[in-house]
């Protein structure tokens, strides 16, 4: 059955009346007893099938609620032969939500959510701060050395038990000038009601002897919650208790506030709060503590392009000193994101955070370039990135989207070359079978100085001198819309119009317009409208000025 029939040739929340009309209109117009051509009348019994199985669907009450609720995926679910005839949408809710959560178990096994992150860290404090003469005679001084003075390695998987338990499996490697250990985690979580879930952990390394540990997250109300991990640390100097609690609660919409109570080796309290919104972040926070406190505000402005682009900046003074740190980051492809991050303190120095997340894989490269607030440092620890990036972006990221954009582009058009063959000879069918509707629908029109539609083109417009090189790709679809005018009027829905009677898709995966020129009251009016966009015509809006 085709599902576009259901949302372009009937309106899925119109009254019963309505529906009989739209269908009855339907069948006069594709009805097989009204063509003598054996070709028109074979393609006519064809598309009246069709409509009789949309109508179906809308005119019964049970696949009706289906289709409402969930559209076309929840009529390709399965299980509902099993669902009785007189449940009420309601109930056909709940039986789709059980039917979802059955086939949510079924694959469960199938995710392990790996996660994992790498940090490599790079001294290059050599190419600012060089040694004194009294070395210019040792082997290669003439060259700054750039070498990695530490790494760390994490990963974790989680396997899903049931519906309510999970196990989690996470370990971590850490090497920094020649020293180095690791350790392994595991934790079992259980999700014990809608208000909370509880988590139990065991940690073993050869740097720190075995962490047993317990976690709980209790709603204490729908706008607030509660956090506490106590845990118990066996080492050589004996057991070392330590308790992490964190209550949050929602100010309003999107502000969180936080206060965290740290007791253990590191005692400490800290209170902040987090604004997060669709255009930026914001967070502004207050420790005090052993062994340092500090206050850190910090900033990012989130711009509304299709990469993503944050740029953000942070202020950290404490006891051990005060930090300002700037950055951006930008979407480089589908799955990975690029962001780079200038840290200038005293007395830590200037430092370049490069960071790359790809998929659920974070790759960090922190360099330290030198301890002191060198000028030079600073300058080409944030022009250097951007320069850089900018080649990258023109030079190979950009060629590579492109390209990788067209395969896909390529390999959907093959997907669906089949299927676009037949909606393409429905579509002309189905014009061929509107052109004596049509023809009278125009005699009707002229006789009351109605509404005419001249042209229509329905596909791929290029306007812009930057895609000149592009092809244009449009159907002629000035039939189907003179044929959809009822008194004068034409009205399309919120809906991919490549769904239309005698329309078809000439663009698999690009964006598509529709363009019309029409008549009304003698006056020509034009318009265009997106593929997913409303549109009613006639409009004063779309008349076009006489000298023009």
């Amino acid at each position: 059955m085709d599902c576009a029939l259901i949302e372009s040739c009937f309106f899925s929340q119109a009254s019963q009346e309505e529906l009989k009309a739209a269908y009855r209109r339907l069948c006069m117009l594709y009805h097989p007893d009204k063509h003598r051509d054996p070709e028109l009348k074979t393609q006519a019994e064809q598309l009246f099938n069709l409509i009789h199985q949309a109508y179906e669907v809308l005119s019964d009450p049970q696949t009706r609620a289906i289709y409402d609720i969930y559209g076309r995926r929840g009529l390709e679910m399965e299980g509902w032969e099993v669902v009785e005839r007189k449940r009420t949408p309601a109930e056909i809710r709940e039986e789709f939500e059980r039917l979802q959560r059955e086939r949510e178990e079924r694959r469960l096994q199938q995710r392990t959510n790996p996660k994992g992150t790498i940090s490599v860290g790079v001294d290059a404090t050599d190419l600012f701060d060089r040694y004194d003469e009294e070395y210019e005679d040792v082997p290669g001084s003439s060259f700054p050395q750039i070498e990695i003075n530490k790494m760390h390695i994490s990963q974790s998987i989680e396997a899903p038990l049931t519906a309510t338990d999970t196990a989690v499996l996470s370990g971590n490697l850490s090497t920094q000038n020649g020293n180095g250990g690791g350790s392994i985690n595991f934790a079992l979580r259980r999700v014990t009601s809608a208000k909370g879930w509880g988590e139990l952990e065991f940690e073993a390394g050869d740097l720190q002897g075995p962490l047993l540990g317990l976690k709980i997250l209790r709603n204490l109300t729908p706008r607030c919650f509660i956090t506490t991990h106590c845990a118990l640390q066996f080492s050589s100097r004996g057991i070392q208790p330590g308790l992490t609690t964190v209550l949050a609660r929602n100010l309003d919409k999107n502000t969180m506030g936080y206060l965290q109570w740290r007791w253990g080796i590191q005692s400490s309290m800290n209170t902040s709060i987090v604004r997060d919104t669709e255009s930026s972040h914001f967070t502004v926070a207050m420790q005090l503590g052993i062994p340092n406190s500090f206050m850190m505000i910090s900033y990012q402005h989130k711009f509304q392009d299709e990469d993503h682009t944050r740029v953000k900046g942070s202020l950290k003074a404490g006891l051990f000193g005060t930090v300002v740190e700037y950055g951006a980051e930008r979407k480089i492809s589908r799955h990975s994101i690029l962001g780079a991050t200038v840290s200038v303190g005293v007395p830590q120095g200037v430092s370049l955070k490069i960071k790359l997340n790809r998929a659920s894989q974070t790759y960090f490269f922190p360099i330290h370039l030198t301890d002191q607030l060198l000028p030079s440092a600073v300058f080409y620890a944030t022009v250097g990135p951007l320069v850089i990036y900018f080649a990258m972006h023109r030079l190979i990221i950009k060629p590579y989207l492109q390209a990788q954009k067209e395969k896909d582009l390529e390999k959907q058009r093959e997907s669906t070359a089949s299927d676009i063959l037949q909606k393409k000879q429905e579509a002309e069918a189905a014009v061929r079978l509107m052109q004596e509707s049509v023809r009278r629908i125009i005699e009707a029109e002229e006789a009351r100085m109605g509404l005419i539609v001249v042209n229509a083109w329905y596909g791929k417009f290029v306007n812009d001198n930057s895609r000149k090189n592009e092809k244009v790709k449009v159907i002629d679809v000035t039939i189907p819309l003179q044929c959809m005018v009822k008194d004068s009027k034409l009205i399309l829905t919120e809906a991919s119009k490549a769904g239309l009677p005698g329309f078809y898709d000439p663009c698999v995966g690009e964006d598509k317009s529709l363009k019309v020129l029409y008549q009304f009251r003698g006056v020509l009016h034009q318009v265009m409208s997106a593929d997913n966009e409303a549109l009613r015509i006639p409009k004063q809006s779309h008349r076009i000025d006489a000298d023009s």
